[in-house]
C-alpha cells in the first residue's frame, strides 16, 4: 500500500496538443498500449485497436511532428520498449506520466485554390539521398501516375510497400509523399483525376499494410491516405504551390531521418508531375 501511495504522489500530470488524425483513438474508450520504440525526444505507442492510426507518437518539441503525434508541454520520462500504457478517454497513461489532451492541431491544412499550371514542378524525381533512386518500381509508379494508368500505378505501389530497412522503409516514404500530394494538391487544383488516383492508390497500399510493413510505417501510410503529413511535407507543398519559398522548405524536409526526407521529396515530385499532367496543365 505504501508503494502504491508513493506512486500516486509522484505521478506527473501534463497536457498536450494532439493531431486530429489520432482523435478517433484518443476519444474512444481506454485501451491498453505498449511502447514500440523509445527515443529521448519521443516514444511510439502501439494501441490494441482496429482503428487507424494504431500507433501514436508522444513527442517533445524537439522531435519531428508526425501526423500521428501528441505534443507534450514538458519532458518525457525515461521509458523502454515494451513498457505498458493506456490510451483513450482523451488521455494517455504512460509510466509516471498522465497526459491529458486539451488542444488539437490539423495535419492536413488546406492549401487554398490554385492553378495547376503554376505549380513548381522543378523537384527532381531522383533527389540526392533517396533510398530507391533508379528503382524500376519507382519509375513505373511515376509513369503510371503521370499518365493516369491505374493498373501500372497500383502494381508499382504494391511492390513498394515495406520495401527497404528502418522504422519507415523508403518505399513507404515515397508512397506517403505521393499520396499526400495527389490528395492535397489535387483538391486545391480541382483535379478530380488526381484525387481519384489518390483514392485507388490509398486503398491498395493500406489494405494489408499492417502485415507488409512496420506498425509505425503502416500508420503513416493510413495518415498519408487522408492527406495528413508532418509540417515539413506541408511546407514543401506550400512551396510548390507558391505560398512560401520552396528551397528552405525542401532543406527542412531533407533533414528528416537517414533517407526519409529525400524519399518523401521523391514521392512529392512524382505527385506534382501527376497533378499537372492529369489536369492538362502545360
Amino acid at each position: 500500500m505504501t508503494v502504491s501511495t508513493s506512486t500516486r504522489r509522484t505521478r506527473v500530470h501534463v497536457t498536450g496538443a494532439a493531431s486530429t488524425a489520432v482523435r478517433p483513438v484518443l476519444e474512444s474508450q481506454r485501451r491498453p498500449a505498449r511502447v514500440l520504440a523509445a527515443f529521448p525526444a519521443g516514444v511510439y505507442l502501439e494501441v490494441r485497436t482496429d482503428l487507424e492510426p494504431s500507433v501514436i507518437a508522444v513527442i517533445t518539441g524537439e522531435a519531428t511532428r508526425l501526423p500521428n503525434s501528441v505534443l507534450l508541454t514538458g519532458p518525457l520520462p525515461h521509458l523502454t520498449v515494451g513498457d505498458d500504457a493506456t490510451v483513450g478517454d482523451r488521455a494517455i497513461e504512460l509510466g509516471p506520466l498522465s497526459l491529458g489532451v486539451r488542444r488539437w492541431w490539423d495535419p492536413a491544412p488546406p492549401l487554398g485554390r490554385l492553378d495547376p499550371a503554376l505549380l513548381d514542378h522543378s523537384l527532381p524525381h531522383d533527389p540526392p539521398g533517396a533510398g530507391l533512386a533508379g528503382n524500376g518500381a519507382v519509375d513505373m509508379l511515376a509513369s503510371g501516375c503521370a499518365k493516369g494508368w491505374l493498373l501500372g500505378a497500383v502494381t508499382a505501389a504494391e511492390r513498394l510497400v515495406g520495401l527497404g530497412p528502418g522504422l519507415t522503409p523508403s518505399g513507404d516514404d515515397v508512397l506517403a509523399g505521393l499520396l499526400v500530394t495527389l490528395r492535397r494538391l489535387g483538391t486545391a487544383a480541382s483535379c478530380e483525376r488526381a484525387v481519384w488516383l489518390a483514392d485507388w492508390l490509398a486503398a491498395a497500399v493500406t489494405f494489408d499494410a499492417r502485415t507488409r510493413t512496420t506498425p509505425i510505417s503502416a500508420t503513416l501510410l493510413h495518415c498519408a491516405a487522408r492527406g495528413e503529413a508532418s509540417p515539413e511535407v506541408t511546407g514543401v507543398l506550400r512551396g510548390v504551390a507558391g505560398r512560401q519559398p520552396l528551397e528552405p522548405a525542401l532543406r527542412r524536409l531533407h533533414r528528416l531521418g537517414h533517407t526519409s526526407g529525400a524519399d518523401l521529396a521523391q514521392g512529392i515530385a512524382i505527385g506534382v508531375t501527376a497533378v499537372r499532367s492529369l489536369s492538362g496543365a502545360r
